[in-house]
Parts: C-alpha cells; structure tokens; sequence
C-alpha cells in the first residue's frame, strides 16, 4: 500500500530529525504525485496526507478539479509564463520562481484574484546546465526585485541538486543552500520570509534534512517508478 511507503519515509525524517537534534515537524514531506493517477493520491489523502507535489501545470490543475477531499498542491517543476493562470488558485506554494518575468507573471495573475502567492527562488547551487535555477550570486538581488511586487510572497529558496549514487556528495550543496537561506534573511528584507528550505528527494532527502531542509519532495519511493511516455 502506498501509505505504508509513505510512512516508511516519514519515520526516517523523524528519525532522523532527533538524531541531529531537530524538531519533526519542521519537515514537511511532499508526496510526488507527477505522472501518477488521481487514485493514488486520493488513497493517500483518505488516510490524512495533504501534501502533493506536481511538475505539470495542467495536471496539476485537472488533479485539484476532479480530486473529491481537499490536499495542498505544490508547483514543484519549471513553470512557464503561460501556464501560470492554470494553477495560481490551487496551489499553496510555488517552488520553482527563477526569473523576475516569472514573478512579474505569478504577480499579474494573483492580483486579477485577489490572493497573494507563496514561492520560493529556485536556485540552481550546483551550476549544472541541465536545471533551471538563478545563480547563488544573483539569489538575493533577484529576491530583492521580486519583494517590490504586491501580490507575490517569496518564502524561501529551493534546490534541485544533482543526481548522484552517493547522497553524501550533495551535502555542500545542501549545507550552501541553508547558509545562503540565512544570510538573506539576515538581510531583513521587506515582503520576504526566508523560513522555507525546499531540497532532498528520493536518493538524497536524508541528508537535505540533516543540513536543515523543511520540505523534500519524495516521489519515488513513495509512488514506485514513473511512466513519463505520456509526458
């Protein structure tokens, strides 16, 4: 059943949170559900999981109209421009802001509702050609010009580090990642709360939380493998 994998990863967050001297519920743990059919994460949410991370804007948005008890959905892929009006009311947090076009978009679309959306800077910390991401050098200016829009609340920062066998070998990438996370919030800049840390998946969530992650986005080892073929 997909909740005892749930529960599998839960437990090892906890543990793993009083190992190194951390309280539990500072982790949120973000079920993956891309790709995967609206019945596994409604067996999810029967049993009080309200957590669901999605990569596709328009999946994401058919999942939210047809699932039949309320969760949170994050925006956790590359968002376009254009698929913004998809999903700027039904998410709770967009992770994946790297472009001050992107929240210039996230901002138009939020105030024509009325809300103020959540999200975090996407910061591509390894430097890997392949993801999307602001440089660590230009987060904080990024993030100060994102501050001045009126509708749009940034949260924090997220990572996707790379893909390695060793979980060890992205530990300076996590650790960077929290040492940027507190030296811009040290800055006291107005409209920004640096108290989110998104970063770890299903090869490497261990040591994110060990370096100070409060959301890992776990797919695989709670849903089984992906079938993209459709994608």
């Amino acid at each position: 059943m997909l909740i005892d994998n749930y529960n599998k990863v839960r437990n090892i967050i906890d543990e793993t949170c009083k190992r190194v001297g951390r309280d539990p519920n500072e982790v949120t743990l973000i079920a993956v559900s891309k790709t995967k059919p609206l019945s596994d994460i409604e067996e999810l949410a029967k049993e009080g999981i309200t957590e669901f991370g999605e990569n596709y804007p328009q999946e994401l948005a058919e999942k939210y109209n047809n699932i039949s008890m309320p969760v949170h959905f994050h925006q956790i892929g590359h968002l376009q421009t254009n698929k913004v009006k998809y999903i700027i009311e039904k998410v709770n947090l967009i992770h994946s802001v790297d472009s001050m076009h992107l929240a210039q978009a996230i901002d138009k679309e939020a105030a024509k509702r009325g809300i103020i959306a959540d999200v975090l800077t996407e910061v591509n910390y390894a430097g890997e050609e392949s993801k999307f991401g602001v440089n660590p050098d230009d987060a904080e200016s990024l993030i100060r010009d994102i501050s001045s829009l009126h509708n749009i609340r940034v949260r924090g920062l997220m990572t996707i580090a790379p893909f390695v066998e060793n979980a060890e070998e992205n530990r300076a990438v996590f650790r960077g990642m929290k040492e940027l996370l507190l030296d811009i919030k040290s800055k006291n800049i107005h409209n920004v709360f640096m108290d989110f840390l998104s970063m770890g998946m299903t090869n490497d969530y261990i040591v994110a939380v060990e370096e100070g992650a409060t959301h890992v986005r776990v797919g695989t080892a709670i849903f089984g493998a992906r079938d993209y073929s459709n994608k």
